[in-house]
């Protein structure tokens, strides 16, 4: 409950800053919608010149990059750590945060979140609405909590790893960061994984699984047996990551010497 009044107190303060300034909010919002909007114009593209691209059809594809932007919606609402290094490291924030008796991430992660991001989970539900509709597909009761859990599994494991790349930030002042590669890297996991070569089917798997966070769950949702098990591993995997996440971070906290002078 500490936590959870922590949470409230912070973001009852964003939403006053965030107000102040009603049409940056609205453009920032428009923006992510653009966004997913210009990827979304990509499938029908895509499409518009084959029915179906190694088994899955324009609709499937479509359901599947809508079920991605749910667990990424969150992560980027509450995960928004991008400009950690030069905030929290270079301009020597994270000296301010230490001292206080909650978690340092946790601190760093309410003053960074960005509760507007979720826009792309309903966003994302809108999609899958009107995919599902289009291919009659039917879901039993138990999808909908196992939908849940699928969300959860995919936003620990886009936690995790930025958590764990963002703690590199603890041993290096540098402004250049390996977190924009991997932000491309993890647009993989929005369509059929069986697209692309083996090797990258391996990676986006267990090496980087980008895979859960999007398309094993949704093929499951989608009624593909063939990739029940591994969907079934996706909160297996959140846990996995997310608990190496914040190791990596609490050991980079050990390892942190101050801005310094």
């Amino acid at each position: 409950m500490f936590y959870v009044r922590i949470f409230l107190q912070y973001l009852e303060q964003y939403l006053k800053t965030r107000l102040a300034y009603r049409w940056d909010f609205l453009a920032q919002f428009v923006t992510d919608l653009s966004f997913q909007a210009v990827n979304l114009v990509f499938i029908l593209v895509v499409f518009s010149h084959t029915t179906s691209i190694k088994g899955w059809t324009r609709e499937e594809v479509i359901f599947i990059y809508g079920y991605f932007l749910v667990p990424f919606a969150v992560f980027a609402a509450f995960f928004n750590l991008w400009e950690f290094n030069e905030r929290y490291i270079i301009k020597g924030e994270m000296d301010r945060v230490l001292p206080r008796p909650v978690h340092s991430l946790v601190q760093v992660m309410l003053e960074t979140m960005a509760p507007e991001s979720l826009a792309g989970a309903v966003v994302g539900l809108l999609i899958m609405g009107w995919a599902a509709a289009r291919m009659n597909l039917q879901w039993t009761i138990w999808d909908i909590p196992l939908f849940v859990i699928f969300v959860i599994g995919g936003v620990l494991i886009y936690g995790g790893i930025y958590i764990a790349l963002t703690s590199i930030s603890f041993f290096s002042d540098s402004k250049t960061d390996i977190q924009p590669i991997m932000y491309n890297i993890g647009n993989y996991g929005r369509y059929p994984v069986n697209l692309y070569h083996r090797i990258i089917q391996f990676v986006l798997t267990w090496v980087l699984p980008f895979a859960f966070v999007g398309f094993y769950p949704a093929s499951y949702l989608l009624d593909r047996d063939h990739w029940m098990w591994l969907a079934f591993l996706t909160p297996v995997v959140g846990v996995v990551y997310f608990i190496f996440g914040v190791f990596c971070w609490n050991w980079g906290v050990r390892h942190y010497r101050g801005a310094g002078n």
